[in-house]
């Protein structure tokens, strides 16, 4: 049993006029188990709360904390949080030339488990997850992302996902860019993941489509740095027939 607290975070990012805030206070508990769906509009900070938590150079912490099963997070090296069992699908999967699949995942599994896998399991893993997210096997070979679809980069995020069995997953948007049979071989892929380790999720989409898939136990509004509105799976609903105009002009007079 894991649990990601985050309480009152503030995060802010440096442009040429100086540090502009993005986060402005998020409090948020996820345990394992547990699917977090955070939607709302552009620009209104739900990749910097990913990235923050991940622990990316860009975006500086200004106050709040964030723990993992009671440690700080916001004290540990990017590897640190992956050792200690987070995990970030990224929306915009990076190229690794000269780095081939299979060498990027085996390397990975065995920094975070402290020990190589065992070869021949580790082999059957690999080939019968890239199966159930009908990856060719010549994957394996090819460097990391070089040359991949979208659909195939966010196909190879879920496969990173299967192997190493995080505790806590973050989903930035992995639905962006997927046709209609990708996403469902996709959500398929994060819903093994939770049934074999019961890993918490937090997702984060603009659209309601891809939970029609992987079923959310909470939905959280983020407006302007803030969640502006919680609830259950009703509220998806709600924002696919009313949007976030509501939340939008709220934000405007506040």
């Amino acid at each position: 049993m894991s649990t990601l607290e985050i309480r009152d975070l503030h995060v802010s990012v440096e442009t040429k006029e100086g540090p502009k805030p993005i986060l402005r206070g998020v409090d948020l508990t996820i345990n394992s188990g547990e699917t977090h769906a955070i939607m709302g509009p552009n620009g209104s900070g739900k990749s910097t709360l990913a990235y923050s938590i991940a622990g990316h150079p860009k975006y500086t912490i200004t106050s709040g904390t964030v723990t993992l099963d009671g440690k700080d997070v916001l004290a540990m090296t990017v590897d640190e949080r992956a050792r200690a069992g987070m995990f970030l699908a990224m929306q915009y999967p990076v190229e690794v030339p000269g780095v081939s699949v299979s060498n990027f995942l085996r390397t990975a599994k065995t920094a975070i488990d402290g020990e190589a896998p065992a070869l021949r399991t580790w082999v059957k893993d690999v080939k019968g997850a890239m199966e159930n997210l009908r990856m060719d096997s010549s994957f394996a070979e090819r460097s990391v992302n070089e040359g991949f679809s979208g659909g195939e980069k966010k196909r190879h995020e879920i496969l990173q996902m299967e192997l190493l069995k995080p505790s806590i997953a973050i989903l930035d948007e992995t639905d962006s860019g997927l046709d209609v049979d990708a996403l469902r071989i996709v959500s398929e892929g994060v819903n093994r993941a939770k049934a074999s380790t019961d890993v918490g999720v937090l997702l984060i989409t603009h659209y309601t489509r891809i939970l029609r898939y992987i079923k959310p136990d909470f939905v959280h509004v983020f407006v302007d740095g803030r969640i502006a509105e919680e609830g259950g799976p009703e509220l998806a609903d709600r924002l696919e027939n009313e949007g976030y105009d509501r939340f939008l002009t709220g934000a405007a007079t506040a």
